[in-house]
């Protein structure tokens, strides 16, 4: 089983250059100071939760989740935002023990559940994520408004 558990404040350095590579794999420049600043406010202003894996001491992978709430229900909802294992970590179980966390998060607090969004062409996460319970929603439209 490997590790996982919540980030501390002490795992920035690693976490940064985790989230770095997160941000570039979706093609986004490398900017690893401007990624510990980000981390670093949003755990110190508990913005969001962060959960981290580990391998022989080192991180290897993250879920970054936000808190939402739902008007209808009365209740939190989580954001899972990011999901990242570093490419020579993946197949171990790491996204799925992440994930885990996620859900133990969402059932801690008493919310209603963990949302999510990934690409048509994610086909691993399109896998993985029915695969540890969550259902496809195809019955609504999904729109974005930017501020440009």
């Amino acid at each position: 089983m490997n590790n996982t558990r919540k980030a501390t404040i002490n795992n920035l350095s690693q976490l940064a250059e985790l989230f770095d590579q997160y941000r570039v794999f979706y093609h986004k420049d490398s900017d690893i100071p401007a990624a510990e600043i980000f981390l670093k406010e949003r755990i110190e202003h508990k913005d969001s939760e962060i959960f981290v894996a580990e391998s022989e001491g080192k991180l290897v992978g993250f879920v970054q989740l936000y808190p939402l709430f739902s008007s209808t229900r009365m209740k939190r909802y989580w954001l899972l935002n990011d999901l990242y294992v570093n490419e020579n970590y993946r197949g171990k179980g790491f996204s799925k023990e992440l994930i885990e966390e996620s859900k133990e998060l969402a059932k801690s607090t008493n919310a209603a559940g963990v949302l999510l969004e990934t690409g048509k062409g994610n086909n691993i996460g399109n896998k993985l994520y029915p695969s540890c319970g969550f259902e496809l929603y195809d019955s609504v439209n999904f729109y974005e408004w930017t501020n440009k």
